[in-house]
């Protein structure tokens, strides 16, 4: 008799239709990376993600900020009914405030800091998330982009799921392709307007090992005490 099929573990949203899109949920042992606009919502996807993982109980997740101190970043989450603060007391959640100085030069001295601390995590802490890199990437050579893509790719590799968070534009298109090519799930947000409003969109471009086959687009705003609020695009273009 064939021995019953292991159901992969997977980080979630907590949102089911944006769950849906991503087949799921994304694997864990995945390097994601969640590029787009300003006030797209990426920074809403991560804390939602984060909710979610810590909600399931078999996970901690590490959370490096350059938009938010440890106070902001709950209290942010708290005002759109992502309550940490339990976690966070508990060691369950991480959150590391990141100031990068006039120390970056090629960007390769903080990318290796970066990659080191991920390692002295305790094992626990299968999500790290860096919301976001994208001044790292606007100071950094190609070499050093590569070799920071790649180390996390190694993170992944020991049942660790890294979410990576940047603008679009930090990246030379030549650049922008090839760490593509390294991530695992790769998600891309950007603000339309539909009809007379500004909707966010986010692409799911890829989830790798993802048990369903994952959606295309989903629309959302985001709310007060709710989050990510889903929106038809039919109804948004009314």
């Amino acid at each position: 008799m064939a021995a019953p099929e292991t159901k992969r573990e997977v980080i979630i949203t907590g949102v089911p239709e944006v769950d849906e899109k991503l087949g799921g949920g994304i694997p864990v042992g995945s390097l994601c990376l969640v590029e787009g606009h300003s006030d797209s919502g990426k920074s809403v996807l991560c804390q939602h993600l984060t909710h979610g993982t810590l909600a399931m109980g078999q996970a901690s997740v590490a959370y490096y900020t350059t938009e938010n101190t440890v106070k902001s970043l709950i209290s942010q989450m708290a005002s759109l009914s992502l309550c940490v603060q339990d976690q966070f007391l508990a060691d369950r959640l991480r959150i590391f405030p990141l100031t990068f100085r006039n120390i970056m030069k090629d960007g390769k001295r903080p990318f290796q800091v970066l990659n080191w601390h991920f390692t002295t995590l305790p094992p626990k802490f299968k999500l790290i998330i860096i919301d976001s890199i994208t001044m790292l990437i606007s100071h950094s050579n190609p070499v050093s982009i590569i070799d920071f893509f790649s180390e996390c790719k190694h993170i992944c590799d020991n049942d660790r799921s890294v979410i990576l968070v940047a603008h679009s534009y930090a990246f030379e298109e030549d650049m922008l392709a090839r760490t593509r090519s390294l991530c695992d799930a790769r998600f891309k947000l950007r603000l339309e307007q539909v009809g007379d409003r500004m909707v966010k969109l986010m692409e799911v471009l890829k989830v790798r090992g993802a048990d369903r086959p994952t959606g295309d687009v989903v629309s959302f705003d985001i709310e007060p005490r709710i989050g990510m609020r889903i929106i038809p695009l039919a109804k948004a273009k009314v």
